[in-house]
């Protein structure tokens, strides 16, 4: 069903991946750049593709067991692009010149919250499921 929680964290979950990425800047270069997401096509893919699993997650609300596969693979996700972020911004041999972090290295942790905490919504429903089926 459509009005449960994991509904509202999931899209919650979509829009922080899929919409703060236009609204804060991931770093800014020594120069002044700010970069964001958009300008790195790998980071905007994956972000965008957290945002669209995110999205079919929700319709998937009869198939609870897909539904939190989904979760659990945009979880993994954003630690690849948590990690990619962190990767860059620690300025390993010299590939990017990064002298100020912004709050957009953050929005991948935020993701990860709110699907962990759709998944655990999912996760009660089966068991509610399933301890109903024993009474039958």
């Amino acid at each position: 069903m459509l009005q449960r929680i994991q509904t509202v964290y999931l899209l919650l979950a979509a829009g922080v991946s899929g919409g703060l990425i236009f609204l804060f800047e991931l770093w800014t270069l020594e120069d002044g750049v700010k970069m964001f997401a958009q300008d790195i096509n790998y980071v905007f893919a994956a972000f965008l593709t957290s945002a669209f699993f995110s999205v079919v997650a929700i319709f998937r609300y009869k198939n609870r067991k897909s539904q939190f596969m989904l979760g659990r693979l945009n979880i993994i996700l954003n630690f690849i692009l948590l990690g990619f972020l962190v990767y860059q911004s620690l300025n390993l041999s010299g590939e990017t010149n990064v002298s100020e972090k912004g709050i957009g290295m953050f929005i991948p942790i935020f993701s990860i919250v709110f699907l962990a905490l759709a998944n655990k919504a999912i996760k009660k429903d089966e068991d509610l499921v399933k301890s109903v089926d024993r009474l039958r």
